[in-house]
């Protein structure tokens, strides 16, 4: 049976959904709240309270889905936003310290795209594992589209994380990322099928500690284990495990050729 416009349209105007842009305004106050200086370190700032009560206002058209209050939930979330925040100096300072184009913390706060996908990331997480699942994946494909950096709130990440330059970077739901990982731009973390009779499974890889996965690779598969300490070189394509401190690269080869061309044939012979 075909759905009538007033269906579809009935179905897209119910009342039990967050209005999205408040919860865009709500991540960008958490960030001002976590790291005054976003705002010029200003003494404008939203205080906790306040700030809890939004977000309480944002999950009560859930509270049918949910099983705390929105009061409760907000209230916890808030309980943990000290650690949030600890967490995420911490991979302020982890970016820093790695990225030799980073004049400090600071910088990396202000300017860079991984450190908002990895707070927006850390917020949307700490609701996901209170079991909202809706307001979280607002959350992070918000980051997304400012970033171009797309991770999965039920990901487990875990301290000193970095992600340098970031854009087509993508963590999926079931992926577990150690300590001191450093990824680049273009990776994916992702799933080898797609198939809806799985997904409750874990269908993304496990990334150990202080590994680093350099740009355009792409590691699949929920039983694919990239050990400790590990290496994963440019462009590579990884669908199974390899042991700790592992160097994988993916070799091609470019020919340069000095010099001038002898004759248009030579010339030709290169083209092809």
């Amino acid at each position: 049976m075909v759905a009538t416009i007033q269906q579809i349209t009935k179905r897209f105007t119910r009342k039990n959904f967050p209005a999205k842009n408040e919860i865009h305004r709500f991540i960008q106050q958490m960030a001002s709240f976590m790291f005054p200086i976003i705002e010029g370190g200003g003494s404008q700032l939203a205080p906790q309270w306040l700030l809890q009560k939004r977000l309480a206002k944002l999950l009560k058209p859930l509270s049918v889905s949910t099983t705390a209050s929105p009061k409760l939930l907000a209230a916890n979330f808030f309980t943990s936003i000290q650690s949030i925040k600890k967490s995420l100096e911490e991979d302020a300072q982890f970016i820093a310290q790695n990225d030799p184009a980073a004049q400090n913390a600071d910088e990396v706060v202000l300017a860079y795209p991984g450190f908002f996908a990895i707070l927006v990331y850390r917020m949307a997480h700490q609701l996901h594992v209170q079991g909202v699942l809706l307001i979280p994946r607002i959350m992070t494909e918000y980051a997304h589209s400012i970033t171009g950096i797309d991770i999965h709130p039920g990901a487990t990440i875990g301290s000193n994380f970095c992600i340098d330059h970031g854009t087509g970077v993508v963590i999926g739901e079931t992926a577990v990322i150690g300590n001191r990982v450093k990824l680049y731009q273009g990776v994916t973390i992702g799933a080898l099928s797609v198939s809806k009779e799985i997904a409750r499974t874990k269908r993304h890889p496990t990334i150990e500690n202080d590994v680093i996965v350099y740009a355009g690779s792409t590691i699949l598969g929920g039983n694919t284990t990239i050990g400790a300490s590990s290496t994963i070189g440019g462009n590579v394509w990884l669908t199974h495990s390899v042991p700790p401190h592992t160097l994988v690269y993916h070799e091609s080869k470019v020919v340069v050729k000095e010099g001038r061309l002898e004759n248009n044939r030579e010339r030709e012979t290169i083209k092809h």
